[in-house]
């Protein structure tokens, strides 16, 4: 079994953050693991507040998890400011993780900023160039390139200027965009594009957070970046598909629902 870390924020309401992706590692066969760099007071249908860990702690989470086992790849999602930033990067860069997949989280799904605008900088200047693979939407991709995004050619562009900024492959997250969900993947060379059916349903509550875990997942899993791709998008189409409807706004998506099948739960 490959092992997987995820550093990011916490959603206690479950279902996107830290709890989705080790649900999500778990679902693929990952053995996961955390590392907390912010507790978010959040639910389905908004974030009451953000608290951020201490860069000690964040640091001592990091090294606690690379002194004691194999880390086969790392998920980064949610870094709300610099000083978070500033301690994800230097243990980065002591760790060296071969695969590295960065989700440059920046707005949660009620719309509520999740990071810090002064700390945009620093994102675009030390943390992507630290990424294997940088998966934003076309709103945090417009955000990082300062460009309109509005179709698939604008997604290609956003993806190379982006690829220029040190990010080794970019996958950008046409969910946005009207029609069925089409990803661009860019690898500096080549455009690879996915195209799954568009679920009609508001409960995709963490949606972001599991596909960059599930392409985490599968390339710890051995696979190459276009499959590990094209999977993590077919379980996030079927985790979408059988959501769940908990609480009053956006539901969460079931990272389970094989697993549920096979019981008759669902």
């Amino acid at each position: 079994m490959k092992n997987c870390l995820s550093i990011a924020g916490s959603d206690c309401s479950g279902g996107a953050g830290i709890q989705a992706d080790i649900k999500t590692f778990s679902a693929l066969g990952c053995f996961g693991m955390s590392v907390i760099v912010s507790v978010v007071a959040e639910n389905t249908s908004r974030v009451i507040s953000i608290q951020d860990v201490s860069p000690k702690v964040i640091k001592d989470q990091i090294d606690a998890v690379f002194e004691d086992i194999k880390v086969d790849a790392v998920k980064v999602g949610m870094l709300s400011g610099i000083e978070s930033m500033k301690a994800v990067i230097e243990k980065l860069k002591e760790y060296h993780p071969k695969i590295t997949v960065i989700d440059p989280v920046m707005v949660a799904k009620g719309g509520c900023a999740l990071m810090q605008p002064e700390a945009l900088e620093t994102m675009k200047k030390e943390i992507i160039p630290l990424s294997f693979l940088l998966t934003p939407n076309i709103p945090e991709a417009e955000t990082i390139t300062k460009m309109k995004i509005e179709n698939i050619e604008d997604m290609k562009a956003a993806a190379k200027g982006i690829h220029k900024m040190g990010a080794e492959n970019v996958l950008i997250k046409g969910g946005h965009l009207n029609g069925d969900a089409v990803d661009i993947l860019y690898d500096g060379e080549k455009y690879y594009s996915f195209s799954n059916e568009r679920i009609n349903t508001k409960n995709t509550h963490g949606t972001g957070c599991t596909l960059s875990s599930a392409i985490t997942a599968n390339l710890a899993n051995g696979k190459s970046l276009p499959k590990a791709v094209e999977e993590a998008k077919k379980y996030v189409t079927e985790a979408i598909r059988y959501s769940l409807d908990i609480g009053k706004g956006h539901g969460p998506t079931n990272h389970f629902y094989e697993f549920y099948n096979s019981k008759g739960i669902i």
